[in-house]
């Protein structure tokens, strides 16, 4: 398969690095943002994507489509492609690179594959890949290979096998790691402050585990733009460990941590309008402050 074109949805932080990269490839790349944000609006500018208008026309126009998206959105997209599928007659490749679990990826492909595309299961591990940093897609599916094309410097692409949601299962279990450890240590230090012993229990981290006290720290500023796509992501993998027969339960628990931190003034911000002055312990004391107060 010959690629040239590629619709992309959606241009949100990580959509868009994306879509920068596959540019600076020397490809074509679309979305459509009939009924999308103005946020969506800005950064497909941005990015100089072109506009199509509808997903109609981008299904119609592409030789794949890579959804990136809330993966609490991917199943509804599906949809919406298999509808664009069957009106156009077309074949388009419908690439899910969401953080959804094996099953819900399953029943993706079979909406796509129903509909008479081509389907591939594919997962992003890494951060948007912009200024230094780069990204790894993994790939699986019949012919993944066919997106070894868009590889590049800052967008590695690794096809894992030809079985469809192999990708998303390595997704879910590194995410279920690291995600989940940065959601515990929050907790765990919101509970610390509202205790009155945070600073007693972060002289005795700094003594054990003074390493993965730092680790947490650093991630914590960046994340509580991104709560509100953490929950579904979330419930993905407690879906995920619940098929593979180990209890769903503390993933359960991780969502109602991104759901509370997505409705706090942090949760509210952007990855582009957040306060980069504001450290790890900052959003610590923000967020118990904003558990009291709630």
């Amino acid at each position: 398969m010959h690629i040239e074109k590629i619709g992309l949805m959606t241009p949100g932080d990580m959509g868009q690095a994306v879509a920068l990269q596959l540019k600076a490839g020397g490809f074509t790349v679309c979305t459509a943002l009939d009924n999308r944000s103005e946020r969506s609006h800005e950064l497909a500018r941005q990015a100089g994507l072109t506009d199509l208008g509808n997903i109609q026309q981008l299904v119609a126009e592409c030789d794949l489509v890579l959804s990136i998206m809330n993966p609490g959105a991917a199943l509804e997209f599906a949809g919406d492609a298999a509808d664009a599928l069957r009106v156009t007659g077309r074949h388009t490749l419908i690439v899910d690179c969401n953080a959804i679990a094996p099953d819900t990826v399953h029943g993706i492909a079979a909406i796509v594959q129903g509909a008479g595309g081509r389907f591939l299961d594919a997962s992003i591990i890494g951060p948007p890949p912009r200024g230094t940093a780069s990204t790894r897609l993994y790939v699986s599916g019949p012919d993944a290979t066919d997106l070894a094309q868009l590889a590049g410097p800052q967008l590695q692409v690794q096809v894992v096998s030809d079985r469809i949601a192999d990708a998303s299962a390595l997704k879910m279990c590194f995410a279920g790691l690291n995600k989940g450890t940065q959601l515990l240590w929050l907790e765990i230090l919101m509970a610390a402050q509202h205790l009155g012993v945070a600073d007693l229990l972060e002289r005795q981290l700094r003594q054990s585990l003074g390493d993965m006290f730092d680790w947490s720290l650093g991630q914590f500023p960046a994340m509580p733009p991104k709560a509100y796509r953490w929950a579904p992501e979330m419930r993905e993998i407690s879906k995920t460990l619940a098929s593979a027969g180990v209890g769903p339960h503390v993933f359960q628990g991780a969502a109602e941590i991104c759901q509370f931190v997505a409705a706090t003034p942090l949760g509210q911000e952007t990855p582009e309008t957040r306060d980069r002055r504001r450290d790890g312990k900052a959003v610590v004391q923000a967020l118990v402050q904003y558990k009291v107060e709630s």
